[in-house]
């Protein structure tokens, strides 16, 4: 369903009208197409859309909340909106943006817009197709898959924002099965972005067989302290983490690691760590966040130093800053809370960018990290993990053998503060990017 901007202006209007102070409208239609692949015939396919639109009001220092899937109930939704209002409770930081300018960012694709269903299924068909090929000792796929979509959102308040904006999504994913001589090894690879040029499905299906195959012939190693290499999609397994403590949400509600900790040194001195809702393409971007701030760059460390949280209009009042346009929605139905846009890590410096090959060779022994299971189970709060991983041991800056079944534990910000050098890899793995990540004095258990 197309939006029309005529329908966001009158449902501002009418609570207004009902007795609104300040009162905003979030609308969200979508269009997909998903296509899953098995021994190259079509498994699944399924075509979804929705629509839905929210109201947000606030009436006295009292915020009130309702949503819908059908236009034609925006009275009622607008009155149960206006009733929640008068049964919360008071918050003096409660608050809508002004009219800004929305930045220019390049998000919407017309060749995901218009794709058929038939280039679809050859997509992915490739995708599985370039599984097979790559080696001989792959033996099955998992989960060969695509996603197309389409998006259109509207955000109006009674401040002046007025945005109504396009944007398009492309994905793929795979996992790849290797086996020889009674072993069995399971890799995945994915990619995504705005721009169907950008997402190769062949390469996605090359890349997880080649990760599945290293990894045959995997064994156990003694526990050790050494250096480690984390390869780019663990480190932003990683970095999610550290997302996760970045959020002045989180900090206001005691639950961030950073909490207090602006202008301290809080990692390694060679990174930096960055906000970016502007990058062309990627899936954070756009050109305003979900409440109409318009998107911009923030840095968040730099030089190892933490210099600012991410923060929506309430989070910034709350706080007594300026909004980093980092409002984020998980749909229509949910109200703002903060997100990162792009998130990503990079060097300070190029002097500290090395290519991995090098940072392989550089190794006396260490461990090339590949998969790292339950990094979601480190303690946000404290930093602390222990996790299983796989991946490859290095001795004399050669690879010797694959390694099953490896732990290593720290605390998160004590293994970012031992980053000695990034890699020339920069990847994004749905809104979060980082390079592979040399990191020294790592525990490693068997």
């Amino acid at each position: 369903m197309r939006i029309d901007p005529a329908f966001a202006e009158e449902v501002v209007a009418s609570a207004v009208r009902s007795g609104a102070d300040e009162a905003e409208v979030f609308i969200r239609s979508s269009k997909g197409l998903s296509v899953e692949i098995k021994d190259q015939g079509v498994e699944t396919l399924k075509s979804s859309s929705g629509f839905g639109y929210s109201v947000r009001v606030i009436r006295d220092g009292r915020l009130g909340f309702s949503y819908s899937t059908d236009p034609a109930a925006c009275g009622s939704v607008v009155r149960e909106a206006i009733a929640a209002a008068r049964s919360s409770d008071p918050d003096s930081c409660l608050g809508l943006p002004g009219a800004g300018t929305p930045s220019e960012v390049k998000v919407y694709d017309p060749l995901i817009a218009e794709l058929g269903e038939d280039e679809a299924i050859r997509s992915v068909m490739l995708l599985e197709k370039a599984v097979f090929e790559e080696d001989p000792r792959i033996v099955r796929t998992r989960k060969a898959s695509g996603f197309f979509g389409l998006y259109e959102t509207a955000i109006a308040n009674s401040q002046g924002v007025n945005v109504v904006y396009s944007s398009t999504s492309c994905s793929g994913q795979v996992s790849a099965v290797a086996e020889e001589k009674g072993e069995s090894q399971i890799a995945g690879e994915y990619d995504a972005s705005c721009f169907l040029r950008d997402v190769s499905f062949e390469t996605i299906g090359a890349g997880a067989a080649r990760r599945a195959v290293q990894l045959l012939g995997s064994r156990k190693i003694d526990g050790c302290r050494a250096a480690v290499i984390l390869d780019n999609s663990v480190a932003v397994d990683f970095l999610d983490i550290i997302a996760s403590s970045l959020s002045s949400e989180a900090v206001q509600k005691g639950k961030s690691l950073l909490a207090g900790k602006i202008g301290r040194k809080v990692i390694s001195p060679v990174v930096t760590v960055a906000d970016n809702g502007l990058l062309p393409g990627r899936l954070g971007s756009g050109p305003v966040d979900d409440e109409g701030v318009a998107s911009r760059e923030t840095e968040l460390v730099a030089g190892g130093v933490l210099v600012s949280y991410l923060y929506n209009t309430y989070t910034a009042r709350k706080g007594g800053v300026t909004s980093t346009g980092n409002a984020s929605r998980g749909g229509f139905s949910s109200l703002p809370s903060v997100g990162p846009s792009n998130l990503y890590l990079k060097a300070v410096s190029l002097a500290d960018v090395v290519g991995v090959s090098r940072m392989i060779g550089s190794l006396d022994k260490g461990l090339v990290v590949f998969d790292a299971m339950g990094v979601h189970t480190a303690n946000p709060v404290s930093g602390d993990f222990s996790i299983g991983v796989t991946g490859l041991w290095v001795e004399k800056g050669e690879i010797r053998y694959p390694v099953r079944e490896a732990v290593i534990s720290g605390n998160i910000l004590g293994l970012f503060g031992n980053i000695d050098a990034v890699g020339d890899d920069l990847r994004f793995y749905g809104s979060t990017g980082s390079p592979s990540l040399l990191i020294r004095g790592v525990d490693i258990s068997a």
